[in-house]
């Protein structure tokens, strides 16, 4: 399948929100509405789907509705970028309401991350276009910094191909090299993704994971990973990458992961704190080509456009 780069942010641009998760309901709303003086005062306009404030099933709006507002705002060809309300935990009720040829003759960017991400990566999967796991829109005005905001920033409106902060810590779990298009996300949305009809391929990728340890405990993961393991996964990809998990059990991911593996696989693991649920949230490109090179300080880097 062809890929398709959506273009640029430029300011004075539109930028739609969706909410293909949670309701935004109760204090969301008032979060969203600061969310949106922050882009505004940077010189972006904001536009509200159609359906962003129901919540017709009491614990979210329709899938119907939500796939409404998703093929309206790529039919829209004011809205130049499509921005993720919050997470939640049903983004997947969507996929068999969504118009993926209306997405295909529109490309433009969608971001969004945790639930997001099952839905990013299917529109990838089905489009070829390139998606982004990113700080969702709610989270420019409740994360404490704008480290997330600014790195939406850098990524869709310079286009840069840089990942994070020079100075972030990388670990080395196996060694190699490896290149591959970039797909994943949070680690229980991911593993829904690996068997049925709205499935995603993992041959000769690059998997990045986190998981939200508040909701996920490390037997939980294992559970999501052994699945995967279990349904091949392992031996399709070309490299993992794995990000932000606590858990107050002091037990980290990346043993659990390494617990799994054990020695059955040769590819390349490397460790960062930048992506997940956490303040430091780098936007990283489903669908793009990337480079893990453990010899490096910096052991993955894109290389290839995102944005054009």
């Amino acid at each position: 399948m062809r890929k398709l780069i959506p273009n640029r942010l430029k300011i004075g641009d539109t930028v739609g929100v969706i909410a293909p998760s949670g309701p935004i309901i109760g204090r969301n709303i008032e979060e969203l509405e600061q969310a949106r003086e922050v882009i505004e005062k940077d010189g972006f306009k904001v536009k509200y789907s159609k359906n962003l404030f129901s919540n017709a099933n009491e614990y979210s709006s329709t899938a119907k509705e939500k796939a409404e507002d998703i093929n309206n705002m790529f039919a829209d060809k004011e809205v130049k970028m499509i921005w993720c309300a919050k997470g939640g935990s049903n983004s997947n009720s969507t996929f068999e309401y969504i118009d993926y040829e209306i997405i295909k003759k529109n490309p433009k960017i969608i971001c969004g991350y945790s639930d997001i991400t099952s839905l990013t990566n299917i529109i990838t999967e089905k489009t070829g276009l390139v998606t982004f796991s990113g700080t969702n829109f709610k989270t420019i005005a409740t994360d404490e910094t704008d480290y997330s905001y600014k790195e939406a920033i850098k990524r869709f409106v310079n286009g840069t191909l840089e990942i994070g902060q020079r100075n972030e810590e990388y670990l080395t779990l196996k060694e190699g090299i490896a290149e591959g298009d970039l797909i994943g996300g949070n680690l229980s949305l991911t593993r829904g993704l690996v068997e049925g009809k709205y499935s995603i391929s993992f041959e000769d990728k690059i998997l990045f994971l986190e998981e939200l340890g508040f909701e996920t405990d490390p037997a939980l993961a294992s559970n999501f990973l052994y699945y995967m393991k279990q349904n091949g996964v392992f031996e399709q990809i070309k490299g993992l990458w794995i990000g932000n998990y606590e858990h107050e059990s002091g037990i980290c991911l990346e043993k659990i992961v390494l617990d799994i593996l054990g020695n059955d696989y040769s590819f390349p693991v490397i460790k960062s704190n930048n992506f997940g649920h956490i303040e430091t949230k780098v936007v990283i490109p489903i669908g793009t080509k990337a480079k893990i090179d453990t010899s490096k300080i910096v052991k993955i880097k894109l290389i290839e456009e995102c944005v054009q």
